[in-house]
């Protein structure tokens, strides 16, 4: 038996209209061309899918049989017919995020929760990409966007640069580097150094600082969130580095101060890696813009 979709319509537009010339006015077909279709389909089926003689019109057992299907499979296709029409029009789709920057987890959380309410439709995951090769994750079509403070040359990829920060040299406020203006990479040797528990290659405070100077710390101890890390500086259990953003927004303790790596400071750039063909996504669009806004509130704290 060959069932089509547009026979499940017919079976369900017969029973809801209770007739054939309501039914085919609905689905837009001649009453002619609609009898020619169930007889077809009885021809297929083997049975007799209406009683014709009641009035109004009604089903056999095996039409109900079909009615039940349809009122299953309908909506069914319905949906996917709205999601694919949302994926073509841009107000649907995926959005699956890797984050290079473990800091940036509490940036992020304010611009992904502003961009549910707008965007309610996307699917929105977020990956921490730490754990694995996000960009050629990306390239894969496995995640969607990057948060990378290190772009690279890649080919189908656009890094979209979101905001600068400065990582800074944070330690209690007691600390003898304290009364320093500024910090060099020959500072740290002997202290140790409280970092998130991450690869060094991924640390601003190794990648910009220590790695190229070869200096390296007494101890290294990892913590996973940022106001532990701030804590334990401010008991003067070690010194750590951090992106200037993330001290401001966290509540101000006089225990700690921050001082700039080296006498200029540094200054790094975060971005979004996004495949440069869905750029063109207006949902996608918005994210950078939402991000934008989010980086523009941070800086003028």
């Amino acid at each position: 038996m060959h069932l089509e979709f547009r026979h499940l319509r017919t079976i369900k537009a017969i029973h809801d209209a209770g007739g054939l010339a309501r039914a085919a006015d609905q689905l837009n077909i001649t009453q002619s061309a609609l009898s020619h279709q169930i007889k077809g389909l009885e021809d297929q089926a083997g049975v007799e899918l209406f009683v014709r003689r009641s009035k109004p019109m009604r089903l056999s057992a095996a039409g109900l049989r079909l009615l039940r299907l349809a009122e299953q499979v309908l909506p069914q296709v319905e949906a996917a017919q709205a999601e694919f029409a949302g994926l073509r029009a841009g107000r649907s789709g995926r959005l699956h995020i890797a984050i290079e920057c473990h800091a940036c987890f509490e940036w992020l959380f304010p611009v992904l929760e502003a961009f549910r309410k707008s965007w309610p439709d996307v699917d929105v995951d977020i990956r921490p990409g730490l754990a694995f090769d996000a960009l050629p994750a990306l390239q894969k079509e496995d995640v969607d966007v990057v948060i990378s403070s290190d772009p690279e040359e890649l080919s189908g990829v656009t890094f979209t640069p979101l905001f600068d920060y400065s990582p800074v040299f944070v330690a209690a406020a007691v600390h003898p580097l304290a009364a320093k203006p500024w910090i060099d990479a020959q500072d740290f040797r002997g202290e140790t150094l409280i970092t998130y528990p991450v690869e060094r290659s991924r640390l601003d405070v190794f990648s910009q600082l220590l790695t190229p100077a070869r200096v390296e710390p007494a101890a290294i101890r990892q913590v996973e969130l940022t106001a532990v890390i701030l804590l334990l500086v401010a008991s003067n259990r070690g010194v750590s580095v951090l992106p200037d953003w993330v001290v401001r927004e966290v509540k101000y303790n006089s225990d700690y101060v921050t001082r700039p790596l080296t006498e200029h400071g540094l200054t790094r750039r975060l971005y979004a890696a996004a495949r440069s063909e869905d750029l063109e996504k207006p949902y996608m669009r918005d994210l950078v813009r939402l991000a934008g806004e989010e980086a523009r509130r941070l800086q003028s704290q």
